[in-house]
Order: C-alpha cells, then structure tokens, then sequence
C-alpha cells in the first residue's frame, strides 16, 4: 500500500485525500486546526461551485449530496450583470448548470471527520520546512496544499505564469442572514430559489460587488463581496477594527457606488462572529515541485501553486478540478515512483486542461475593459444567446477562448450568438437534444501546408463504406484550424481510450501548441497519430461537402491500427467511461 501524505485539508488537500482513501491509498492527511476549530473559526472564502467542478466533486466522491438533495444550499440557475455608467448597463442569463455555495469552514470540517470516520490518518500539526524533511523521508509521496507561512515559499514563483507582483484588488467578504436580502431575489423563506442569480456589479475605476446565497454554518445566508481596486475609492478597509465595523463600512460603500444594491441590504446582520473577512492577494503561479533542504521533493497543489483572485470565484473551483486531475494522475502512476518528471507532468496536464485558461481570464478581468469587451457587455443586453456565452465563461473559463481576447474573434462569436437567436429552435436546448446520443471521442488531426500539427476534438465521426473503407467527420466552419484541413491531402481519427480525457480537453480548447505534452508517431504524409488511442484510421480525403455551418469530409481509410481497450464516451455534455450491460 502506497503511503502519501497531504500538508492542508481545504478545498483541494481534503478532497484528494479522500478520493486516494477510496482508491486504496494509506493517507495521512496534516492540517493547523481539528474539524471543529475549522467549523467555529473565520470565514475562509467567498465559494462558489459552478457546475463543472460540482461534477468533479461527484466523481472524486466529495459530493455534499445530502445538503443539496435537502434543499438546504439554493441552486443559482444564472448571473446578473451590471456595468456602472451614465447609462447602466444590466442583463441576466442563465446558467447551463446550477452553481452551489457551501461555507468551506462546514465542508472542510465534514471532509475530515469523513476521512476519519474511514480510518484515515488525521494529525492536527502545523508543519515547518523541517518536518516536511522528516515526511519526505517516510512517505512515498508529500502534497502540499497550502501556501500559509513558510512552506508556501517552498515552491518559486513562476515569473513566465504571473503577470502581476502586487495585488490588483483588495477584497472584503461579509456573510449575512439572508432575511435583510428577501427583496434581493431570495425566496419567501429567506432561502433562495433555482432563479436566485449571482448579481455582479461592475464600477470601472472603482471596483465590484457581487452577492449570492449560500449555506453557512448557522443555516442560509448571503455573501457579500467587494473587490476594491487598490488605492481606489473603494480601498477603505485599515481602519476597520471589528467585524460590525466591517459591516458598517461595507454598507456605506454600498450606498456611495452600488445604490442599487444598497436597499438591498438595509438591514442587514451578520450571520455570526467570524462571518468577515479582508485580505490582499496577489495572483501567483508558482512551479509544482518544491526541493527540500535535505534534497528531497515536494509536490505543490490548490492554493499553494495556482492562487487566484476571487474576482470571477474560481478559487474553489480550480482547486477541485486540480484534485481531481491530481488523483487521476496518482492513480495511473500505479508502482512507479512519484519523481520529479512525474510531478511537472501532472501539473502541466491540470495547467493544460483547465488552470491556464481560469488564470488568463480572471487575470484579464482585474484589468480595464477593452472597446471589444465593452460591446460585448452592451450587445448582450439584447442578445440572450450571447449574454449566456458570457456568464458560462463562469463555469468553464476555456469557453471565453478566443473571443473574449481577440477582438476578430469577438466580433465573429457576437455573430454567431445573434444567429443562435434567430433560429427556429432554441439552439441551447437543441444541442442538449442531440447530445443525449452517446458518442466517442476522437482527435481529428493533420498536418498543414507549412508543416505544423494541427488537431481538434470531435465526436460528430461514423463509418460510411466498407467497400471501399470510408469514414467521414464535420467540422464546423467556424473552426480556426478549417483551413488546414481544407489545404491538407490526409488526416487521421483518433479513437481516444477513456484515460485521455485530457487529451480531448486540450484539443477542443484553442492554444498555440495543442500538442504539448501529446506523445505522437507520424503517419501517412506526416499526419501526427496519438499514441494510446484505441483506434487510429490514417485517411485520404476524397470529398468535401457543405452543411450548413458545418462541413462533411468523407476520407478513404489508406491504414488503420486498432490496440483496443476501453473507449472515452461522451454524453449528456460529460465524459463517461464503458461499462458491460447488467442484463448480459
């Protein structure tokens, strides 16, 4: 039996260590406070779960299921947003799935007394730097996942990853009963509803504030949060001594630059002694691996490497997935060492699938709105299609990519939102249709004219003949490497095996390099085949046809490979692996 040990048991640490007990792992699982001192301690954050990484809560097992399924924690079905100006702007959209907030002081304390409950090994220590000597010399494996005191500077800084060496914002957190905010959109009972939105208002040069029910420790309440820009009108925290003043001081400001919010909150209280919060942080990406004195290896998770600012609440969230692709990766490893290969490895496949794109666009939101973000935010007052393009950019950041930066890709996804709204059905919900047939999962891939790999992610592939062998596969038009493809003499489907859904993140997300990190053999006229796919079909294209906003390319098979295994299934818009039928 392995042995790993995790430093923290927050968002990501507590939520590994679980997933890895499950798994088999023996874990001891090290934190600064017991359960219940986490459970009547200070605020921890301003959480907010959107849908992808509750999904990811689920699969690690984590899940609060019987808090949801009790109606304790109200579902957010959409985000409100409001831009300050001579002429607000304001819209909602709705959420493609409902987002959840917890207090992390209730989750984190249920983690470890779940984890005790299994047997795990809890051990309430404050570790220093020569401790974490001492763990790196019994344990196969030391995760740090907190980046509190003197082993956060552990891991150096990743100057390349943080553009920022100063905080952008500083941040206050109130949590209040939710009775003061009955007309802010809560239900009669004070504890919210599946429309109850996350309202988030804008004030350039100043700041935000956003709101949105959750579950504390002593039943519903509502999150307050300010994001001042430092040294702004709305940096006005070091004088405030208590947390009634912090509160005081929050209303004020309400009433001097969110008016509309201000009645909201009136009269508003606190839920409890240690309902506030302030801080300054400054967003840093740090290396994975941390050498120890004693010339061991640590391996960073969750806050200590990836440290966000809350503006876009993706603190919470990156740590989840971070778990998840950490466990994964854990798991895979099987008996081989955990080395420092293995280490940069696994976080440059979380930095891939998900932790650059959260980073890039929440690092992006600390800064002035540029003229094509502007009519963005203006256009989609009038186009629901568009505006839900935006707030889903909340759930999956590697949506926002490429029109949230680019403004010619900007201008081109404003246009195909507006067409989405004039359609005969409502395209969201037909694509929700269509995806209730389950499918796998390819890489399509090709080579261009000037030698470059190219690929994308695709599930819309079928056989067509077998005499003679022809496949095909639609690309949408709107797809920035069409042209590749178009100007290519072959490319090659890519089965994906169930362990390479990683792989099918990378490929459906827009980056410089998609093949990073992708172990490929050349094919037939230098097309790139990925190594470990199920199945591999090197194709000579033969026909083009148009389709609406897509195009169909039918290719002859020339030579195909089949290893076999089990297949990467997608449906109902999640990965799902194969399993044989109960009835046979």
């Amino acid at each position: 039996m392995r042995k790993i040990a995790i430093i923290g048991a927050g968002e990501s640490g507590a939520q590994l260590a679980l997933g890895l007990q499950r798994e088999g792992y023996a874990v001891t699982l090290l934190s600064d406070r017991s359960a219940a001192q986490i459970r009547a301690g200070k605020v921890m954050s301003s959480q907010c779960m959107f849908s992808t990484a509750l999904d990811a809560e689920a699969q690690l097992g984590t899940a609060l299921t019987e808090y949801y399924e009790s109606g304790s924690v109200p579902a957010i079905g959409s985000i409100r947003i409001r831009v300050q100006a001579e002429q607000p702007i304001e819209w909602e959209a709705p959420l493609d799935g409902p987002a959840r907030s917890i207090d992390q002081r209730i989750k984190s304390a249920l983690w470890i007394e779940t984890f005790v409950a299994a047997g795990g090994d809890f051990r309430i220590e404050k570790v220093t730097a020569r401790m974490l000597e001492e763990l790196a010399r019994d344990y196969e494996l030391v995760i740090v996942s907190t980046g509190k005191g003197e082993i956060g500077q552990i891991f150096p800084r990743d100057k390349a990853k943080s553009p920022f060496d100063r905080p952008q914002r500083v941040l206050a957190l109130n949590y209040v009963k939710p009775d003061a905010a009955a007309a802010a959109g809560t239900g009669a009972d004070g504890t919210g509803t599946a429309g109850d939105p996350i309202r988030m208002s804008m004030a350039p040069g100043v700041g935000e504030f956003f709101t949105f029910p959750g579950l504390t420790v002593s039943g519903p309440c509502r999150m307050m949060v300010f994001e001042g820009v430092v040294g702004g009108p709305m940096d006005r925290w070091t004088d405030v001594g208590s947390p009634q003043e912090q509160l005081e001081r929050s209303l004020e400001i309400l009433r001097e630059h969110f008016p509309h919010e201000a009645e909201n909150f009136a009269g508003a209280e606190l839920t409890d002694d240690g309902a506030t919060l302030l801080g300054r942080i400054t967003p840093t990406v740090r290396s994975a691996v941390g050498e120890l004195g004693n010339g061991k290896l640590v391996f960073g998770l969750g806050d200590a490497v990836v440290l966000n600012d809350p503006l876009t609440g993706q603190g919470s969230n990156n740590a989840t997935l971070a778990a998840k692709y950490y466990l994964d990766s854990i798991v895979r490893r099987g008996q081989q060492p955990f080395d420092r290969q293995w280490m940069e490895r696994t976080f440059d496949e979380f930095w891939r699938g998900w932790g650059q794109w959260a980073v890039e666009w929440t690092n992006d939101l600390l800064k002035p709105r540029r003229d094509h973000q502007k009519t963005l935010l203006s256009e989609a007052a009038e186009h629901p299609a568009l505006a839900a393009g935006i707030v889903n950019g909340f759930d999956d950041p590697r949506t926002s990519y490429p029109w949230w930066f680019d403004s010619t890709a900007a201008a081109d996804f404003m246009q195909a939102r507006k067409e989405e709204d004039t359609s005969s059905f409502d395209v969201r919900d037909f694509r929700s249709a269509l995806g209730q047939f389950a499918t796998g999962v390819t890489v399509v891939t090709t080579v261009s004219a000037d030698g470059r790999k190219v690929g994308m992610t695709a599930n819309s592939f079928t056989s067509v003949s077998m005499e003679p062998p022809l496949v095909l596969w639609c690309p949408s038009k709107r797809a920035p490497s069409l042209v590749d493809f178009e100007e290519a003499t072959h490319f090659a489907i890519n089965i994906l095996a169930s362990d390479q859904h990683v792989l099918s993140r990378q490929f459906a997300t827009p980056a410089t390099d998609k093949f990073a990190g992708a172990e490929t053999t050349e094919g037939i006229a230098g097309v790139p085949l990925l190594d470990g796919a199920v199945a591999t079909f090197q194709c000579r294209t033969v026909s083009r046809h148009d389709a609406g906003d897509h195009v169909i390319y039918v290719g002859e098979v020339e030579s195909y490979k089949h290893d076999g295994g089990a297949p990467l299934v997608f449906h109902g818009g999640k990965y799902h692996a194969t399993a044989s039928h109960p009835d046979f």
